[in-house]
């Protein structure tokens, strides 16, 4: 993944021109707006970007979704960054993610899947997002953190085609986003999750265990799902974003979808607020890539 093309388009709406609100902000949108969704339908920004696209309709006009997957977001996340910066692109980024297996694999928990991989060399492989993908370092962090050598990583180009070998048994283990659907999966017996990779357990799912509990105390990977747009746009148009999105989020009905569809509430964040928490992310990350090895620019 192109982390520097993310880079760009990510802190473009924090670093937008101080321009008045005035006209901008007042005849904005007055066409369709894009959203570019980094990864193929099926996945956790399908789960939360078509919804928001049809409640945001009153809010903020026609939203048409581009599915652009790639290189871990990468492909979107760079196609993004080089569009116009007048508002009229934007892109869904971030991801939360948690470890399954197929039933086949006899582990119920990490410490078994830990044993099992160790016993059994060049048996288990594990599909993610794609490459550089935040699924894919969390891979990468839990193979570290167990001493693991021998766990190949396969990626795919988005968490859909991923999570559908992993349901017809061609991939033993995935480290996808959280999902409704994959709840489902491991509530009906089809896959079985052994970890979530948050801080406390899932809302949804409080009966997942997380990494933590099992002794892994820095397996931590979840991520705020926001809005980029690329360098330069006008800060009347990002403010006007920000406006109409706070205002969804604080809708008691889409704040109920959110929740059935696995993902977390958390406090209103304001361009500020998610500029700081990407830049912190960036940095907490940095030394375990390093560590770990992965090439991901």
């Amino acid at each position: 993944m192109r982390r520097r093309d993310l880079l760009k388009a990510g802190l473009a709406a924090f670093a937008a021109q101080a321009l008045p609100r005035g006209a901008l902000a007042d005849k904005y949108p007055d066409r369709p707006v894009r959203l570019i969704v980094p990864f193929p339908p099926g996945g956790a920004f399908d789960t939360i970007a078509r919804p928001w696209a049809e409640r945001t309709r009153p809010l903020f006009g026609q939203i048409v979704i581009e599915n652009m997957g790639g290189a871990g977001g990468g492909v979107g996340a760079a196609y993004a960054s080089h569009q116009r910066p007048d508002g009229y692109t934007l892109l869904l980024g971030g991801a939360t993610t948690h470890i399954t297996v197929n039933p086949s694999v006899p582990a119920n928990d990490l410490k078994e899947l830990v044993a099992y991989v160790k016993a059994n060399p060049h048996r288990v492989s594990y599909g993610t997002a794609g490459h550089g993908s935040l699924n894919h370092l969390t891979g990468e962090l839990f193979k570290l953190r167990a001493g693991i050598t021998d766990l190949p990583h396969v990626p795919y180009r988005g968490a859909g085609p991923a999570l559908t070998d992993c349901l017809a048994g061609q991939i033993p283990m995935i480290v996808p986003a959280m999902t409704n659907i994959v709840l489902e999966h491991h509530r009906a017996g089809k896959l079985r999750i052994l970890a979530v990779t948050q801080q406390n357990r899932s809302t949804a799912g409080p009966e997942l265990p997380t990494a933590v509990e099992q002794g892994f105390t820095d397996l931590v990977a979840p991520n705020y799902i926001g809005l980029f747009a690329p360098a330069g746009t006008p800060k009347a148009i990002v403010d006007a974003v920000s406006a109409a999105n706070l205002k969804l989020l604080a809708d008691k009905s889409y704040q109920e979808l959110l929740i059935s569809g696995t993902f977390e509430l958390e406090p209103r964040t304001g361009p500020a607020e998610y500029k700081q928490y990407v830049e912190n992310e960036m940095a907490r990350w940095r030394p375990i890539v390093t560590q770990m090895g992965i090439k991901i620019d």
